[in-house]
């Protein structure tokens, strides 16, 4: 359930709402928001009987919630969420534009790839300072290394730094380093992964996992935000189907999906659901035509050598095409609606 104060109402008045609210054995969550404050029952079993906050001082109306996600509905929240990183808007009228190596492999690397990504006009630095592989023989990360490599990067370009943490043990590491925590397709319903992600400052990526259905998906952002964490950003990066001719199916269709259920920015990875070089800029494309909030794409000066998903990394020439023709194609799309 949903209590709408009223647009005058005291604080004192929010208060004994929320005292009510946890005198019957719920969890008040107040979400301020726009002219009034709007306070979430979360954690009821059953129905919540709207009659008894009906006539407190201050409330406006009681709504019932019919999602099974709550506070990442726009039930709860009908007005966008913006996240704001640094000098960059997440969110909104804004097209994100996030990029760099799949894998940070050494200062040099780091550095060229971010000096490229700035000058084309990309918001904020992706790179793997630990990765999720899927043979143990293959390339792991350097660890707080790589953490330490794109701080400099930071330091040097003025980016922010998004990238991933893969279980507890490395959380309050990565967090430490990182502008945006990224938890990974794998993790996506890594229950106490998601429970201390809520708890963190930091904003959190959320990538899809690979079989998840929207509203697993959603789900999985719900247990962010009941921990208190409401700065989360939703990622599509394809879904595994029989397709054979390209890593994953990217799910576009999912983009509208999740503007209309969820206020949530939304972004996209062509590169991990395409897995070749020349699907990713026409999916970049189509992701700007459905008005996603933004995408991640990997960039690498010499993908010929690197250490992990050389064969889906744009060339810096390739990036600075893709941003000139995404942002045109943005601005189209955000007008036509």
């Amino acid at each position: 359930m949903l209590i709408v104060m009223q647009k005058d109402a005291t604080p004192d008045q929010v208060t004994a709402v929320i005292r009510a609210i946890e005198n019957r054995g719920h969890t008040a969550r107040p979400i301020p928001g726009g002219a009034r404050v709007s306070i979430g029952v979360l954690y009821n079993e059953g129905a919540v009987d709207a009659s008894v906050f009906h006539d407190m001082p201050g409330v406006k109306e009681a709504i019932p919630v019919t999602r099974p996600y709550k506070m990442v509905s726009r039930e709860f929240q009908p007005h966008d969420t913006i996240i704001r990183v640094g000098n960059v808007n997440i969110g909104g009228d804004h097209l994100l534009i996030i990029a760099g190596p799949c894998a940070v492999e050494s200062e040099h690397q780091v550095m060229t790839i971010a000096e490229h990504v700035k000058k084309s006009g990309g918001d904020i630095l992706r790179g793997g300072a630990f990765k999720p592989r899927t043979s143990p023989y293959a390339f792991q990360g350097l660890g707080e290394a790589g953490l330490k490599i794109l701080a400099k990067a930071r330091e040097a370009f003025g980016l922010p730094i998004v990238t991933e943490v893969l279980d507890l043990a490395c959380y309050d590491m990565v967090e430490d380093y990182a502008d945006i925590v990224q938890i990974g397709t794998r993790n996506m319903q890594n229950f106490s992964l998601l429970r201390r992600a809520g708890e963190s400052k930091k904003p959190v990526m959320l990538k899809r996992g690979m079989s998840a259905t929207v509203d697993e998906w959603l789900m999985a952002a719900e247990y962010i935000l009941t921990e208190g964490n409401p700065n989360v950003i939703l990622c599509e990066r394809g879904v595994r189907t029989f397709v054979r001719h390209s890593r994953n199916t990217l799910d576009l269709s999912a983009i509208p999906v999740v503007r209309r259920e969820s206020h949530l920015p939304v972004i996209v990875d062509p590169s991990h659901a395409a897995g070749f070089r020349d699907q990713v800029m026409p999916l970049a494309r189509a992701a700007a035509a459905v008005s996603a909030h933004g995408m991640m794409v990997e960039v690498h000066h010499a993908p010929e050598t690197a250490k992990c998903d050389g064969g889906q990394s744009l060339l810096p020439e390739q990036f600075d095409q893709l941003c000139r023709q995404v942002r045109s194609i943005f601005e189209v799309s955000r007008n036509a609606e």
